[in-house]
């Protein structure tokens, strides 16, 4: 079974979007949990590593990690294929589903 974390703080409007994706993907049948982790300060977005919300983590590992990230109380930004956007699309969280189901964790994102 994956585990997913999706990581958020209050006042990022973004979060909700991609829990609804996430539970889209539920309804399609994938072996998944998702556990819901809300960054409440900046002391514990440092202590998490949390780059900004939305933060999905598969089985432990950002797939969409750019970099090296600062952690931050902000609204993170991916790129998808129709450009910026403040949720990784529904097709990039697929990607990253098959790829732990293949045994890594970030499936063809980098």
């Amino acid at each position: 079974m994956i585990r997913i974390t999706l990581q958020y703080f209050d006042g990022c409007p973004n979060w909700e979007t991609t829990d609804q994706t996430l539970a889209t993907l539920l309804a399609e049948g994938w072996d998944a949990t998702v556990e819901r982790e809300l960054i409440d300060s900046y002391d514990w977005a440092v202590k998490r590593g949390f780059p900004g919300s939305p933060t999905v983590l598969v089985d432990g590992v950002d797939p969409f990690a750019e970099g090296d990230p600062q952690p931050a109380l902000a609204c993170r930004v991916y790129q998808t294929e129709t450009g910026p956007a403040g949720s990784p699309s529904i097709d990039q969280l697929r990607q990253a589903l098959a790829g732990a189901e293949k045994g890594n964790s970030y499936g063809d994102q980098r």
